[in-house]
């Protein structure tokens, strides 16, 4: 860290948070660089780095706890097994320059701020001092690629997920609801030992990007879109999508976009190679798309046309994907100094407004590659509404394609000196493939 300019820097792991009253806890998932540093998901834990100390710094065991939580390791032994100091937290004295990561959440915020004497924010992607840019700076440089042991971990978690994704296709034709298919795949998860890498998606709502909420009867008719990932228990993630048919069999209309989608994500997945620039793997995505709409003729107009109007960014309007690790949207806490380099910087045009990365592909950097269709009725209003947008959709077709609301494919992948490695190439995701587990 000295090298990255910074002189001092406390790495903290965060508080537990209350659900509803003090001793009522979520479960407690530590700072991801706290992880990468210390590797254990210690509470209320604070390492102190500087270029002639390390120490890590917790409150002793309380011994009236042990009641209700069992015994918690002394400091020594933590010292032992962690080869490192390890004091009192309230021998902490940190100077008035000591960087710091941003914590992640009001409770943690106050916390950080009285030990540190600094006026903290939560996490909110900015740096709050050019100490702590430096700071960010040199964790994005030695957690961008990932070694033997992280890819080993991430291996694992692909592993289970893709269990996961099988057994909710497998469940899906005598599901009633979303909530069903959820506890299917959850299920796999936990008896891995393992946790949701993230809030899970899954839902027969894919239009709604994000959408948390499982209460949704299931039609037959209906595509579900299950975006679902395991976490190992040191915390390395896998981030995988796959839409399957309700019924078991994809509609016409539905296959054919389904195969627009797949094919997009094929090419762009080929393009992950080192020295690749991701935006340009993000804009073959939307080229595909653009291309194979026009195809279906939900799009009209010449190539260039298309593509100068951002027409199939009304479909398609996200990045093409993200940096995976120890976050499922890799060190996203540090706003877009991960995804964006020095001299590079978000755009306002429609087909890269959200492009989460924006860097030059290397050897052991992980990234999902998950285009997808989406018929937003917002975005589809806003596009009748621009006389360029309105010109380059046939919405008479679109109509005939009302039973696709929304697909998504995703898959983690590893550069590498050969060419891509799909960490999760094993998640079913042809349309044969997926139907026969949704008819098993």
């Amino acid at each position: 860290m000295a090298q990255a300019g910074v002189d001092r820097a406390v790495i903290a792991s965060g508080l537990p948070q209350p659900r509803n009253f003090a001793h009522n806890l979520y479960p407690f998932r530590a700072s991801s660089h706290f992880l990468f540093l210390v590797g254990l998901p210690l509470e209320a834990a604070v390492l102190d780095i500087g270029p002639d100390h390390e120490a890590l710094y917790r409150d002793p065991p309380d011994p009236q706890a042990t009641l209700w939580t069992g015994p918690e390791p002394a400091l020594d032994e933590l010292a032992d097994r962690l080869k490192l100091d390890v004091f009192p937290l309230e021998d902490l004295q940190p100077g008035a320059d000591t960087a710091c990561t941003p914590p992640p959440d009001a409770l943690s915020t106050w916390w950080l701020s009285e030990l540190l004497d600094r006026a903290l924010e939560p996490a909110h992607g900015a740096p709050q001092s050019e100490a702590d840019a430096r700071l960010a700076a040199a964790l994005i440089e030695v957690r961008l690629q990932h070694d033997a042991a992280a890819l080993e971990q991430m291996r694992q978690a692909a592993a289970v997920t893709r269990r996961a994704h099988e057994a909710g296709m497998r469940a899906l034709p005598a599901c009633a609801t979303e909530y069903e298919v959820l506890a299917v795949m959850e299920a796999e998860i936990r008896r891995a030992g393992m946790l949701s890498a993230y809030q899970p998606i899954v839902t027969c709502r894919g239009e709604v990007l994000h959408n948390e909420s499982y209460e949704n009867a299931l039609a037959p008719g209906d595509l579900l879109l299950a975006d679902v990932g395991a976490e190992t228990r040191e915390g390395w993630a896998a981030d995988v999508t796959r839409t399957s048919p309700v019924s078991g069999r994809f509609s016409p209309t539905q296959r054919d976009v389904y195969e627009v989608v797949l094919e997009a994500q094929r090419t762009a997945i080929e393009q992950v190679r080192p020295g690749v620039r991701y935006r340009d793997v993000h804009l073959s995505a939307m080229g595909t798309v653009t291309l194979g709409l026009r195809d279906l003729g939900i799009l009209r107009g010449s190539e260039e046309q298309l593509l100068r109007a951002g027409a199939a960014s009304v479909f398609f309007p996200h990045g093409v994907g993200h940096l995976l690790g120890l976050d499922v949207h890799d060190m996203e806490d540090l706003g877009d100094a991960a995804g964006y380099p020095p001299g590079r910087q978000r755009d306002d045009s429609p087909a890269t407004r959200y492009l989460r990365l924006d860097r030059d592909l290397s050897p052991g950097m992980v990234v999902t590659i998950e285009p997808g269709f989406y018929q937003v009725v917002g975005l589809l209003a806003s596009a009748r509404a621009d006389a360029a947008l309105s010109a380059s959709i046939d919405f008479d077709r679109l109509a005939e394609f009302s039973d696709v609301r929304g697909i998504r494919i995703e898959d983690d992948v590893l550069v590498t000196d050969d060419g891509p490695e799909l960490l999760t190439g094993e998640v079913p995701k042809s349309v044969r493939d997926i139907e026969a587990l949704c008819r098993q």
